[in-house]
């Protein structure tokens, strides 16, 4: 009588541990493949003369005067124009 006690309570403990399992598994949000990211725009200054640099500079150096841009704006968008 013992023996057959302890084999059912493998048997039922197996069965639950086998259905919560699958339960977890079935319940597992499963992630769409991930599109690569898009390349990286050029520079805005890839077309630019040196004409066109220096009068963006001028402006954007009058913007940091006014107030409307800060200093790391500025030095920000000055590396970007630069290169």
């Amino acid at each position: 009588m013992r023996r057959r006690a302890i084999v059912r309570t493998a048997a039922v403990g197996g069965a639950a541990y086998y259905a919560g399992k699958r339960r977890a598994r079935d319940e597992e949000p499963v992630a769409a493949p991930q599109a690569p990211p898009p390349p990286a725009p050029p520079p805005a200054s890839a077309g630019m003369t040196m004409d066109d640099k220096v009068q963006k500079l001028e402006e954007l150096a009058k913007l940091r005067d006014d107030g409307i841009l800060t200093e790391e704006e500025f030095a920000a968008q000055k590396r970007e124009i630069l290169g």
